[in-house]
């Protein structure tokens, strides 16, 4: 599952569980890139439950899309990743090194209202 919900008007909730394929990637990013258009200074709450390495047609898909995500990235400044499997939640915090000008952090599954906090921070 892959779900993306604006939340005011410069934040966006998602939502991403399962296996994710390819079939999966597209849609999702799709919907992702479609829905981050008009945001701008905007704040992801990015929550993970259980989900499987990405399959190598996703990856190869999300890295077809990758100069459009670039851009996009930039129209956010914090990213908040709600994950209880330590390895997303690892992998999250380095790719916010390599995004200069974007804050990405990681906090446990049940800490909703902390992540909140700090993206309104």
């Amino acid at each position: 599952m892959f779900e993306i919900t604006p939340n005011g008007e410069n934040r966006l909730d998602l939502h991403i569980s399962g296996k994710i394929d390819s079939e999966t990637m597209e849609r999702g990013l799709e919907e992702y890139i479609g829905k981050s258009e008009s945001i701008e200074n905007g704040v992801m709450l990015y929550t993970i439950d259980d989900i499987d390495a990405p399959t190598l047609g996703a990856i190869g898909v999300e890295l077809s899309k990758l100069p459009r995500l670039f851009g996009l990235i930039r129209k956010f400044d914090r990213v908040a990743v709600l994950a209880n499997q330590r390895w997303v939640q690892k992998v999250t915090e380095i790719e916010g090194f390599f995004m200069p000008g974007l804050e990405i952090k990681a906090f446990d599954r049940d800490a909703k209202e902390e992540a909140e906090a700090w993206l309104e921070g």
